[in-house]
């Protein structure tokens, strides 16, 4: 038995703990009253800048042995420089936010991340999808951290050596909202080094990760990495925290590098793998995709808390290079996870958490900003119940034969199995796809520039009024309502644009391509159009009698909110590469073309952007991918967001919007373009610049109503510039089926769509 002296010492030992180490702020004012830089303490202590900057920031605090050198170090400063005056009784070293009451400062001692707030209550029940979203009330979004920023690490020789998050002084609670589930970020990049896990988040904090499997990286995630994003609109959900695994990762816990062939067609590891297994051993559950590269694992929420963690694997092709690298001279292989983090947080931040690929999350957002349903309280239970909200798409509605593609189960027995239909049987609203020979005063021109929209198909649905609700068919030679989108069969080949006057000047309308074709063909009888087809045809003076039509008669600019953001999220990417809104003409492109060279992530950031703002739109009628067998209802089909019908107004409108430029600038300068390749327009020139050939008043601006350069959504860029000689031998190596837009391109990575 022991002693009772023993017993006391025992006591006295733990009663003692560990020396006191000064809060994050006194340790800074420590170091910077000795003389001393962040760099060369780092050097003293055989750490980096980065980790000295996370501990006197309170990202991250000493551990063995380096917290005893430090410690001992700090003790010493201490002795020699007095402690700050403490106003009003404030622990000393611990500064107060201004206009706020001091709080006693709370030193950070210990490794453990502070516990999240705990989520607002609720009592509504959550809408039926799995995993289940949240209801209202939404969080305010996070303010930013007063003096507690890092800057991000974009090249960093090696990963710092201390990052377990630290609990916060008084100052950092007193500046930041109540709300702190999501305070280290969207997501985190998940690497192993040196035997050591670490989580790379955005801002350039990065966290130890203690977890040794992978359902305990799930639970830490959940539990105390504080990662997530606040709901977009305040009847949506919060974003579910994002890890993404890199290959030293994927050993740690225990995930193949690369999927085998049969992995790779099925998308995913098989149901008898390891670690498909311990997950379902420690009651986690897999969405249908199973663990692919993008799983969700969650279980069932708790009233208005989720339990989900979305699993990113680059190494399995999470990250195609068409949409987040450059695919003629990759980066993403190579990334330090660092600058990953960067990447994709600042995509998080900019657009929204990626939820798959490009194309996926470009769908998603507009979810995220127009959720479903919402919760609703009933006045007399006072329950709250699921309602829906009238300016979203909240229903999957019966399709119509005119709109859906041929392998869709509506056709099954329609037509033969190789039938082709034609512009009377199908709607076929798709970008320009033309090109025509040259002039011979068109040859005497040297150059060839070409052009390209910025973000047309975003910029196309700005506005638009699109089909919210079921169609309604409409028989017995109706008459047009362009306020009703929809389809319409109506025969537009009366309508002559040979010849048209604009502002007093004559138009050749031959060598302009029709605004009612993808091809540029003059429309030869009865066809279907989109609600902007036929509205355009009749702004152009010609009479329109619809034999029959498919409209929605409950609708919105349901497109509007999802335009705004991305356009926002593009426009603040280009600014940091050096080009802004308010350049135009030379400044502009110079700035353009140095853009490139200046921040090499931000150049993949802006790629990405315009890959969801392409990709969601295309989205809106996904086609079976051989999941299912032709005519087979295949899973996109059961979405809301299945309306192939909003993508035919989308592109529709991007096609008569182009006409219409492409018709002001003939008006204004006798200017015809050669061809058309999605938004890319390419006009014969004197010269090797669009400034070259782009119509400008005398006072040097550009004439309204034609191409703008700018980096605004529907202004243009320099795509690229060749010459007339190269153009004329491609057409003879070619033949006729040769687009010259589509190679015309300074830039390998311009000019794809968007």
């Amino acid at each position: 038995m022991p002693t009772e002296e023993e017993l006391f010492a025992a006591v006295d030992t733990l009663l003692a703990g560990e020396p006191h180490m000064p809060d994050p702020a006194e340790r800074a004012r420590l170091r910077e009253a000795a003389g001393i830089t962040q760099a060369r303490l780092a050097q003293v202590l055989q750490t980096t800048t980065q980790t000295v900057k996370n501990w006197e920031s309170g990202r991250a605090e000493p551990r063995p042995p380096r917290r005893q050198a430090y410690q001992r170090l700090l003790d010493g400063w201490s002795q020699q420089f007095a402690p700050a005056a403490a106003p009003d009784g404030a622990t000393p070293g611990t500064p107060t936010a201004p206009g706020t009451p001091a709080a006693p400062g709370t030193p950070a001692t210990s490794g453990t991340p502070a516990a999240p707030a705990p989520a607002p209550a609720q009592t509504a029940p959550p809408p039926s999808a799995e995993p289940a979203p949240t209801a209202p009330p939404a969080p305010t979004a996070p303010a930013p951290r007063a003096g507690h920023h890092t800057p991000p690490i974009t090249s960093p020789s090696r990963a710092p050596e201390v990052r377990k998050p630290a609990k916060r002084p008084a100052t950092t609670t007193a500046t930041r909202t109540a709300d702190r589930r999501f305070e280290n970020g969207p997501l985190a990049v998940i690497d192993v080094e040196n035997g050591e896990t670490h989580a790379y988040c955005a801002g350039g904090l990065v966290l130890d990760v203690p977890a040794k499997s992978l359902p305990a990286l799930v639970d830490w995630t959940l539990t105390e990495a504080a990662l997530g994003q606040p709901r977009l609109h305040r009847n949506g959900r919060d974003g579910d925290p994002l890890l993404v695994l890199t290959p030293a990762a994927l050993e740690r816990y225990g995930l193949p590098t690369a999927l085998t062939d049969e992995e790779r067609r099925a998308g995913r590891l098989p149901d008898g793998h390891k670690a498909v297994r311990q997950l379902a051993r420690a009651d986690w559950k897999l969405t249908r995709r199973g663990l692919g590269p993008w799983a969700r694992i969650y279980r069932p929420a708790e009233g208005a808390r989720r339990n989900c963690v979305q699993l990113c694997v680059p190494a399995w092709n999470a990250l195609d290079a068409r949409e987040w690298d450059d695919r003629n001279a990759p980066r993403l292989p190579s990334m330090h996870p660092a600058d990953l983090a960067r990447y994709l947080g600042a995509y998080a931040q900019r657009v929204m958490t990626p939820r798959g690929t490009a194309a996926v999350t470009g769908l998603e957002l507009m979810t995220a900003l127009r959720p479903p349903t919402r919760a609703e309280k009933d006045p007399a239970t006072g329950e709250f119940t699921r309602a829906l909200n009238d300016d979203a798409l909240n229903a999957v509605y019966d399709a119509v034969e005119c709109e859906v593609p041929d392998e869709h189960p509506l056709l099954k027995g329609r037509f033969a199995r190789h039938h082709l239909r034609t512009p009377a049987e199908m709607l076929m609203e798709e970008p320009y796809d033309w090109c025509r020979p040259l002039t011979d005063e068109e040859c005497m021109r040297p150059y060839l520039v070409a052009v390209d929209v910025n973000m047309s198909f975003a910029a196309a649905a700005n506005g638009l009024t699109v089909g919210l609700g079921g169609p309604t068919h409409l028989t017995g030679n109706p008459s047009f309502d362009p306020a009703l989108p929809g389809s319409w069969l109506v025969d537009l080949s009366h309508v002559d644009l040979s010849r048209v006057e604009i502002n007093g000047r004559t138009v050749d309308g031959d060598r302009l391509p029709s605004p009612f074709t993808p091809k540029g063909d003059r429309p030869t009888g009865p066809a279907w159009y989109a609600t902007p087809t036929v509205a355009y045809a009749v702004e152009l003076g010609y009479e329109v009698a619809p034999v029959e039509a498919h409209v929605r008669t409950r609708n919105g600019r349901y497109l509007d909110a999802w335009y705004k953001r991305l356009r926002d999220a593009y426009v603040a990417t280009m600014a940091d590469l050096g080009v802004t809104a308010a350049m135009g003409g030379t400044e502009f492109l110079e700035a353009m073309a140095r853009s490139r060279g200046t921040d090499p992530t931000m150049a993949l950031l802006a790629g990405a952007i315009k890959a969801t703002a392409k990709g969601g739109i295309g989205k809106l009628r996904q086609r079976n991918r051989g999941q299912v067998p032709y005519y087979e209802p295949w899973p996109a089909l059961e979405r809301e967001t299945w309306r192939p019908d909003i993508r035919a107004a989308v592109l529709a409108n991007q096609r008569v919007g182009l006409h219409r430029k492409l018709m002001k600038t003939a008006a204004a300068a006798d200017l015809y373009p050669v061809a058309i390749g999605t938004d890319a327009v390419v006009y014969p020139s004197p010269g090797p610049s669009p400034l070259d050939v782009l119509p400008r008043t005398p006072e040097g601006k550009p004439v309204p109503g034609t191409f703008r350069l700018g980096i605004s959504p529907g202004m243009v860029k320099h795509q690229g510039t060749r010459t007339v000689l190269w153009a004329e031998e491609q057409f003879e190596e070619q033949g006729g089926v040769f687009n010259i837009a589509n190679h015309i391109k300074t830039d390998p990575a311009a000019g794809e769509g968007e």
